[in-house]
C-alpha cells in the first residue's frame, strides 16, 4: 500500500528531527536487527498511541547503538511487534485491550492481497459461535459463497452448518490451524432445538487465489409504490470501485424511492472508497467534511505546521478513475448491520449521520474508530527503495477517524435502530424480502403488511478470529490520495 507523498515527507522530517544531534543511523544497523530496527521506527513515527508506550519515546534511547541493544533484546519480530503495541489484544482480556487490530505480516504480497480483497480462499464467508457458556467447542454458519470459488461448485449454501474439520471437531485451540490448510473436508450438522448435531454429509473444500468482487447483490424490489433499491456490498476494495458506481448507476435509472444498503458482513475496506460510497448515497454534499482523521501529537503537529488540509476526507463526484460518480441524492437510508460490521462500514453510517437520516437495522456493530497505513522497511516506510533481505511489513494504527461534528466514540460499537440478530436456524436469502433483516427494512419503509421479525430464541456468541488475516477483515488504512482505507 502506497503512502501518501506527504507522509513520505514527514517521515524524513520528524524521524531525523525528534532525536536532535543524536545518531540514529539507518546504514549502521546490524544485517540481523534490520527487521526489528524497522519495527520500532515505523513505530516511533507513527504508531497511534506512540506516547503511551515508554519504549517507543523518542528520548528513550540516545542513539542508535542503545536502540541496538534493546532489539538484541527482543530478538523475534512477531515478539516486539506485540511488545511495543499499547495494551494488544494478544496480551490483554477483552475489555482492557487498547489496540486491537494492529499487525505484522512476514510476507508483504499476502498482506496486499488481503487489503485489496485478493486471497487464497475456498469461497466460504462463515460466521463462527460458541455451541455453549464454555466458550470452548466452536459451529460455523455460512453466511454467502463467493462466486466462481471452490465452494460455488459444491453443494454447500447460505445457512449451512459445520460443527468440524477432517472430523475433528472445531474448538478454540485448533480452529486457526484446521482452517488455515490449503484443503480439508468439512463435516457438517443440523440446527436441532438449540443444538448443533452431527449428520452425515460432508463437503471437501480446496483454496485457490480468488479476487472478490464485493458487489454481491443488487436489485430493486417493489412494494406498493416503493421501488426499493436493495445492494449487499461486502468490502471497500478501490479496485471495485467501477462495480460499485455502476450499480449506483443502475439504481439510479430504475428510479428507485428507497435505498438498503447491505453491510451486515463487510468489515472494512478503503477510506477513500467509503467516502465515494457516501457521496453515491447523498450527491448534495460535494466538498463538505465526510470525516476528519486525528493522528499522533507528533505527526498532527507537522500537518498542523503545514496547513496541508490532508486530515480531512470530503463528500466527492468522481470515482478513483476519475469517471463521474452516479448518485441518488438520497435523504434517508436504512443499512444493515451484524457484529461484523466494522471500520469503513462504521464510518459511512456515523459520517453520514450528520447529513441524512440513517435508519440502522441488525446487530451492534464491532466498534473499529481507528485506522493504518502500511509501512515497509525502507527510509521512507515505503516499497521505493525497500530493503530487499526479507518481506516484512506492518499494518499499525495510526489514527482515529471522527465524523463532521467530531463524534467518533463508538468502540462498543453502533447500536441499531431496530436490533434484529441473525438466527442460524433461519438464515433465509439473501436478496430475498423474506429474509428477516431486509423484511424489517421493508417493513419500515412501506409502513405495515408484514409482521416485523422477532430476535431468535437462542442467541450463540460469536467468535474473533486471532489470525492476523482475520484481524485484517477490519482494518483502516490510508492512500495516496489522503482519503484512506477502513477493514
Amino acid at each position: 500500500m502506497r503512502i501518501p507523498p506527504k507522509f513520505i515527507l514527514l517521515s524524513f522530517l520528524l524521524f531525523f528531527t525528534f532525536q536532535g544531534c543524536e545518531d540514529y543511523n539507518y546504514a549502521s544497523t546490524p544485517s540481523d536487527l534490520k527487521v526489528n530496527d524497522f519495527v520500532w521506527k515505523g513505530l516511533n513515527l507513527y504508531y497511534l498511541w506512540q506516547a503511551d508506550v515508554p519504549n517507543l519515546a523518542d528520548t528513550q534511547f540516545r542513539n542508535q547503538q542503545d536502540l541496538n541493544g534493546f532489539l538484541y533484546a527482543h530478538p523475534i519480530p512477531e515478539d516486539l511487534f506485540q511488545d511495543l503495541l499499547n495494551k494488544p489484544k494478544s496480551k490483554f482480556p477483552v475489555g482492557e485491550a487498547i489496540d486491537r487490530f494492529s499487525v505484522l505480516f512476514s510476507d508483504y504480497t499476502q498482506l496486499e492481497g488481503i487489503l485489496s480483497g485478493t486471497t487464497k480462499n475456498d469461497g466460504l464467508e462463515s460466521g463462527f459461535y460458541y455451541k455453549d457458556a464454555s466458550a470452548t467447542s466452536i459451529f460455523g454458519v455460512v453466511r454467502y459463497v463467493i462466486p466462481n470459488s471452490d465452494a460455488s461448485k459444491k453443494d454447500i449454501h447460505r445457512g449451512d452448518i459445520f460443527y468440524a474439520v477432517n472430523g475433528e471437531p472445531l474448538n478454540k485451540s485448533n480452529i486457526n490451524t484446521l482452517l488455515g490448510n490449503e484443503a480439508y473436508t468439512l463435516n457438517l450438522a443440523d440446527y436441532d432445538n438449540g443444538n448443533i448435531t452431527p449428520n452425515s454429509r460432508s463437503v471437501n473444500l480446496t483454496k485457490t487465489v480468488l479476487s472478490e468482487n464485493p458487489v454481491l447483490i443488487n436489485k430493486v424490489i417493489e412494494n406498493g409504490t416503493h421501488k426499493i433499491g436493495y445492494l449487499m456490498y461486502n468490502g471497500f476494495y478501490p479496485n471495485y470501485e467501477n462495480q460499485l458506481n455502476n450499480a449506483f448507476g443502475q439504481l439510479k435509472s430504475q428510479g428507485i424511492t428507497d435505498f438498503v444498503l447491505d453491510l451486515r458482513y463487510n468489515s472494512g475496506g478503503s477510506v477513500a472508497t467509503a467516502t465515494r460510497l457516501a457521496s453515491m448515497i447523498t450527491g448534495q454534499f460535494t466538498g463538505q467534511v465526510f470525516a476528519k482523521q486525528q493522528w499522533n501529537a507528533k505527526a498532527e503537529a507537522y500537518f498542523s505546521s503545514k496547513n496541508t488540509g490532508g486530515l480531512s476526507n470530503l463528500f466527492t463526484n468522481r470515482i478513483n478513475t476519475n469517471a463521474a460518480l452516479n448518485s441518488l441524492n438520497l435523504s434517508k437510508i436504512y443499512i444493515l448491520t451484524s457484529k461484523s460490521t466494522a471500520s469503513a462500514s462504521e464510518l459511512v453510517i456515523n459520517g453520514l449521520k450528520p447529513y441524512i437520516n440513517v435508519v440502522q437495522i441488525g446487530d451492534v456493530t464491532t466498534g473499529k474508530n481507528v485506522g493504518s497505513i502500511t509501512l515497509y522497511d525502507s527510509p521512507t516506510f515505503t516499497k521505493k527503495d525497500i530493503n530487499p533481505s526479507h518481506h516484512y511489513a506492518m499494518q499499525p494504527l495510526v489514527l482515529k477517524i471522527v465524523n463532521k461534528v467530531g463524534f467518533g466514540d463508538y468502540i462498543t460499537g453502533l447500536q441499531p435502530d431496530s436490533l434484529l440478530k441473525e438466527d442460524v436456524s433461519n438464515m433465509g436469502i439473501l436478496g430475498d424480502g423474506n429474509e428477516p433483516l431486509l423484511n424489517t427494512a421493508i417493513v419500515k419503509i412501506s409502513g405495515g403488511g408484514r409482521r416485523i421479525p422477532k430476535n431468535p430464541a437462542k442467541v450463540f456468541e460469536n467468535v474473533i478470529g486471532n489470525q492476523p488475516e482475520k484481524r485484517l477483515k477490519s482494518e483502516m488504512y490510508v492512500d495516496s490520495a489522503l482519503e484512506g482505507f477502513l477493514k
